[in-house]
């Protein structure tokens, strides 16, 4: 590891941000893989802004990607000192990364489907559970506890056990996927679904911090 990265707080722009493979958290002080962080940068208007696919130019700061460690950030006011006063930092960050990750989500969900690797509906959910095709089991956040009680027992009998994915609502899913009414889907196990399992990870890591077991990509969450 270069000695110098533990003393940059800051990239050096776009192009370097996307050569790193770690960055300093402002956070926790900690040297990090990129993959578990998030970079913000200086809007134009003066704002930081979570730059959540590596896109946008002009230096960025890295924090850890679980909100608690930005949480810290504002409290300590890490990413206004990194920034050296040239960024203003709004309480609203955590909320608007939390938008920005669900919907990147949403977007992974929406090319998995495109590719003809989602199933939805009880029974072709379960079909391809018996099969042992699932990558990823997901409910609706408002789904009838009776029918995941159903489908989870599915996944359990089936022996893989896939990971369990319940914090999109039901019109989420509904648009996410392009057909009414979804309450269960199933991602198949291809590759081509790798991308959507990834970005409920992040996610997942984001509201828990890392703490959730293997066998829930992310835990219901409080509607609102």
């Amino acid at each position: 590891m270069p000695a110098t990265i533990e003393r940059v707080e800051t990239d050096e722009g776009l192009a370097g941000a996307r050569k790193g493979v770690e960055r300093l958290c402002v956070a926790t002080r900690e040297v990090r893989p990129v993959a578990d962080m998030i970079r913000f940068v200086a809007a134009p208007d003066g704002r930081a802004v979570p730059d959540i696919e590596c896109k946008l130019p002009g230096r960025g700061v890295w924090v850890t990607a679980t909100r608690q460690s930005l949480e810290r950030a504002l409290r300590e006011r890490s990413i206004q000192r990194a920034f050296r006063g040239d960024a203003e930092v709004g309480d609203d960050l955590p909320g608007l990364v939390e938008r920005l990750l669900e919907k990147s989500a949403l977007e992974g969900l929406s090319l998995a489907n495109k590719a003809g690797q989602v199933v939805t509906g009880a029974a072709k959910v379960e079909a391809s559970l018996d099969a042992g095709n699932v990558a990823l089991l997901i409910h609706a956040r408002d789904a009838q506890p009776d029918g995941v009680r159903k489908l989870d027992a599915a996944a359990r009998a089936s022996g893989d056990q896939p990971p369990v994915m319940r914090f999109l609502r039901g019109e989420q899913l509904d648009l996410a996927l392009g057909r009414p009414n979804v309450v269960h889907a199933a991602l198949l196990a291809h590759p081509a679904g790798a991308g959507f399992l990834g970005r409920c990870l992040r996610l997942n890591r984001w509201r828990d911090g890392g703490t959730a077991g293997s066998g829930t990509v992310a835990a219901q969450q409080t509607a609102g």
